[in-house]
């Protein structure tokens, strides 16, 4: 198997749709050993089924990215049961409710800080405390979308974020690159993830993606998590610094195709409804 003794962690798995999921299920399923973190108690009963089903029940530890003790007792925890550890998914992000809302220019520094902290702070962080543990070989992945590189409606402080971790993961891939260690970004396309709840008009996202990509199909987790499992294996060896889009195509598109239905008439209208 592709994966076989490998051995790594997994932060931000929210529930078994979410796209860290199909990241774990893929690389669990080439064998890889896989830990998992959870931010709360609530969350906690949703990651333990999920790291039992991948007989990782004994590999569950609180992080809360925002609270620096709790990431060096992650450090501690990985050292203690796996020793050294192959690869790192960086799949946490987080803005407040104002910063996904309303006109940009309303935003307060307090929710900016908080995403930023949150978003992108956490990766470098993560990546300092845990590095000692990582093989020669190892890899860091981390989840972007394509609202960091465009404007996409609705996105707004969360796209500023995205921005900034896909300029952090470019940065980590030539500071890292000397000591062995390959860091990359996915770019998924949008997915009805519990992270998704928060952005308006999101049932929009889906058909408007869905109806112009060249696919003419949303991604889903488990071709997500197929991507992610070949840029954590020795498949992407010579592979760093890369955003790699997962979304069917949607980010070639330079204007939207128009949609026809069978009788010739516009499927997609521009207002965001159907005619």
């Amino acid at each position: 198997m592709i994966m076989n003794g490998k051995k790594g962690v997994i932060l931000g798995v929210a529930n078994n749709k979410s796209i860290a999921y199909g990241i774990a299920k893929a690389c669990a399923d080439q064998g890889a050993q896989v830990a998992f973190t959870y931010l709360n108690d609530s969350l906690k009963k949703r990651v333990e089924p999920i790291a039992a089903e991948f007989g990782s029940e004994n590999l569950v530890y609180p992080c809360d990215v925002s609270n620096p003790d709790e990431i060096k007792a992650l450090k501690d925890s990985l050292e203690k049961d796996l020793g050294q550890i192959d690869f790192i998914v960086h799949s946490i992000a987080f803005a407040p409710k104002e910063g996904l809302s309303g006109r940009f220019y309303d935003i307060s520094k307090d929710a900016f800080d908080i995403a930023m902290d949150v978003s992108v702070y956490s990766l470098i962080e993560i990546t300092r405390e845990l590095k000692p543990l990582l093989s020669e070989n190892s890899s860091i992945l981390t989840l972007s979308y394509y609202g960091g590189a465009k404007y996409i409606p609705n996105y707004n402080l969360m796209g500023i974020a995205k921005a900034a971790l896909e300029m952090t993961t470019r940065y980590l891939a030539e500071d890292l690159g000397k000591d062995g260690c390959r860091v990359n970004a996915i770019s998924a396309g949008p997915i009805k993830t519990l992270a998704a709840a928060g952005i308006g008009e999101f049932r929009f996202m889906l058909k408007w993606n869905e109806a112009h990509a060249p696919l003419k199909k949303n991604v889903t987790t488990s071709e997500v998590g197929n991507s992610g499992m070949y840029l954590l294996s020795d498949l992407s060896s010579a592979v760093t610094g890369e955003i790699h889009y997962v979304d069917c195509g949607y980010n070639i598109m330079g204007m939207p195709a128009t949609i026809f239905d069978e009788d010739g008439k516009q499927k997609i209208a521009w207002n965001g409804t159907d005619k």
